[in-house]
């Protein structure tokens, strides 16, 4: 990887993020971390490229969601009544804040991790 080409070492991370969350536990740190240690720079830069690692990654998870939630505004409506669909709306917006604070903030998190490990301590990767 070349050491602070903020992009690169941000799509790595959200490409990391996106296969481990279906089987890892906090994902968007692991994510964020290797972009971070990726990154190099100062531990602000590892913030900066982790935050970025988690929005990328915050992508398919948000057009998933969406579509399901489409769906499921579609079926409402053919119940006849406002106050569902209203709620429902309010449930989605919701659950899109959720994932964004989720995913960004913790990839944010692992990317300040990964600068730290870069720099203080003796693990080489």
């Amino acid at each position: 990887m070349e050491e602070g080409n903020t992009f690169v070492n941000a799509l790595v991370g959200a490409v990391v993020t996106a296969v481990a969350s279906s089987f890892i536990p906090f994902a968007p740190v692991l994510g964020g971390a290797l972009s971070g240690y990726f990154q190099g720079g100062t531990r602000s830069d590892g913030l900066k490229v982790g935050a970025v690692s988690g929005a990328i990654a915050s992508i398919p998870l948000v057009g998933i969601a969406v579509l399901i939630f489409s769906f499921l505004g579609f079926v409402s409506l053919g119940s006849g009544e406002a106050l569902p669909f209203a709620v429902g709306g309010f449930v989605v917006v919701i659950i899109f804040l959720f994932v964004l604070v989720y995913t960004v903030g913790l990839s944010a998190l692992g990317g300040w991790i990964g600068n730290y490990v870069k720099y203080d301590t003796d693990i080489d990767l």
